[in-house]
């Protein structure tokens, strides 16, 4: 299957990862779980409870984001009747190591088994929905793939089928890898899964254009499978531009998919 290690060229790396280490204190109601995923690297996850008998969505955020980000946005989780647990990436936020490709998707699975555990220990619902924004489509399609007959459903917003289209969106230099060869395999990974899906993407993302979306939601071997498309929304606007719908489409993808 994909061997992202294609990507994690020192040039590459550079130009598209961007690590914060800011990291605040828990709101109220929130708590910190470090989840080891190799010798000296700890991933920080953010666990964000409303009603303990709510679901729960892992979500994996967007480059350039960190965990502490979401304290304001959780609780909008938690109006709908969603607990949210965001998931940082190596090097991000609270969390140790050096990101790259291949660790987002290594790191996905432990971070899905010990989220699951620590739900099940303080006693939560441990049937979780996964959600990737933007580079954190990578981990959540990986679950999706890895564990889908485990996943009650899957949410990607503003994100792409690999992490070549945005390479090559970019005109990123990746003189003599292979490319092609990455971005076939992460396609015919996306053709077999089979989960309930919901796609969000801004209309007008420069980033990230529209057909990425529209070709993952083509691929996506899902039966149910659905495309909310954004209007007027970019990148990194698209909770402030389509705030109402972005949210109820959620809540009403989690309630359907339960």
């Amino acid at each position: 299957m994909p061997d992202y290690e294609t990507l994690d060229h020192p040039v590459l790396l550079k130009y598209l990862f961007y690590p914060r280490k800011e990291h605040t204190p828990c709101p109220a109601g929130a708590f910190d779980l470090d989840v080891p995923v190799e010798e000296g690297v700890s991933i920080c996850c953010r666990f964000y409870a409303g009603d303990g008998k709510n679901p729960w969505l892992l979500f994996f955020h967007g480059n350039g984001e960190v965990v502490s980000d979401y304290d304001d946005i959780a609780p909008l989780y938690n109006q709908k009747g969603i607990n949210l647990v965001v998931a940082d990436f190596r090097g991000y936020g609270g969390s140790s190591g050096v990101p790259t490709f291949s660790s987002l998707v290594n790191d996905a699975g432990i971070i899905y088994d010990a989220v699951k555990d620590k739900l099940s220990q303080e006693g939560f619902r441990d049937d979780l929905r996964v959600m990737g924004r933007s580079m954190g489509s990578i981990p959540a399609l990986e679950l999706a793939y890895q564990h889908g007959q485990l996943l009650k459903g899957l949410i990607i917003e503003s994100g792409f089928i690999s992490a070549v289209r945005l390479v090559k969106h970019l005109g990123l230099p990746a003189m003599g890898l292979d490319l092609d060869g990455l971005d076939e395999k992460c396609l015919q990974k996306v053709r077999v899964i089979e989960v309930p899906v919901l796609l969000i993407h801004g209309q007008v993302d420069e980033l990230v254009p529209l057909r990425e979306a529209r070709e993952l939601h083509e691929n996506l071997g899902s039966a149910r499978k659905e495309l909310l498309v954004v209007q007027h929304a970019g990148h990194n606007d698209i909770l402030m531009v389509g705030l109402p719908q972005y949210f109820e489409a959620i809540r009403k993808f989690m309630a359907g998919s339960g």
